[in-house]
């Protein structure tokens, strides 16, 4: 099969798109035929090995991944002996390494029927993304009606379904966006836009219940001046690529532990928990029009190193799609 694949870190030049052997589905496995398989911060860590601690998860000296691309979209192929609920012919969408190539493995717990009324490329743009989002807010910032929730980085792909999913849950939501992403993120649904270009929203007067960060551009001082009393700050740690470092947003973690020992404040982190029943959740809310991707750019799969440098080098809004 072809694939998009990678035996040492670095630059998107690292990336080669060749042929391999196609994987073999486990017991608890789905072979899915991949039509289409969106681009994350997830892939240019893991591609530059970034932050460098992370590579103790990663791979000390490679990728142990060696195929790029998390999340996908696509059609069963074949299902392991284990497998009850998914067949051949199946229109699915979830998350397992490898999605930048013709086929990918996932476990069955970590894949579920696609939206209905979207294609491939659109529901591919949702399991990693979405379901950091719904983590976020849903599980552990635990937003009501009428909160205020400021989202930062909020014309990421992330932060595009953070946008719309606190909105859902009747919050008086807050966009953090560069100057060009301003009307993208009103048109999701942001109440106030904060083009941080020209306004630090940490030195601002107005405080907000919940702080979805998805970017780990403040110090964690600054995150905290910009909650109330007993307001909530939850780090995801995505961030942007500078060339390389150690901790990287990952040092926002190391901060947050012992502040958040002596603090009415509460200081989270937001954890990578894939489930059936989360892509199950996003389903719903995507048929029924409460929350759509927004994909800004597809290439295809022999392109998907410059899909990955586009969203590295150009600050992608959205989501960028690879299709197969």
């Amino acid at each position: 099969m072809k694939a998009v694949m990678q035996d040492r870190y670095g630059s998107a030049d690292t990336l080669v798109f060749g042929e391999t052997d196609a994987p073999v589905p486990a017991v608890d496995e789905v072979l899915v035929r991949v039509h289409a398989a969106s681009v994350n911060a997830y892939d240019w860590h893991l591609m530059h090995g970034d932050p460098k601690i992370a590579r103790l998860v990663f791979g000390l000296a490679k990728p142990r991944a060696r195929i790029r691309g998390r999340d996908f979209a696509g059609r069963v192929e074949a299902v392991g002996s284990g497998v009850t609920g998914f067949k051949p012919g199946d229109e699915v969408y979830g998350e397992a390494d490898g999605a930048f190539a013709e086929f990918v493995c996932a476990k069955d717990g970590m894949l579920g029927p696609k939206p209905a009324n979207l294609t491939f490329e659109q529901a591919a743009a949702i399991p990693l993304a979405g379901n950091t989002a719904l983590i976020g807010l849903r599980d552990v910032a635990g937003v009501r009606h009428g909160q205020s929730v400021l989202v930062n980085g909020a014309s990421g792909g992330v932060g595009t379904f953070a946008v719309q999913l606190a909105k859902v849950y009747g919050a008086e939501v807050t966009a953090v966006c560069g100057t060009r992403n301003v009307d993208l993120v009103r048109s999701l649904g942001a109440d106030h836009v904060i083009d941080y270009k020209r306004e630090d929203f940490t030195r601002g007067g107005r405080r907000y219940d919940v702080v979805l960060d998805l970017v780990g551009n403040h110090s964690l001082a600054g995150f905290r001046r910009a909650l109330t009393p007993t307001g909530t700050l939850v780090l995801s740690g995505g961030g942007v690529y500078e060339g390389g470092s150690v901790f990287g947003p990952m040092g926002l973690f190391f901060k947050r532990r012992p502040a958040a020992l002596f603090s009415r404040q509460r200081l989270l982190e937001l954890p990578a928990k894939q489930s059936r029943a989360n892509l199950a959740a996003l389903r719903e809310l995507a048929e029924s029009g409460k929350i759509a991707p927004v994909v800004e750019r597809t290439y295809p799969l022999s392109e998907a190193a410059e899909a990955i440098r586009y969203v590295v080098v150009e600050h992608a809004r959205a989501k960028v799609v690879v299709t197969v």
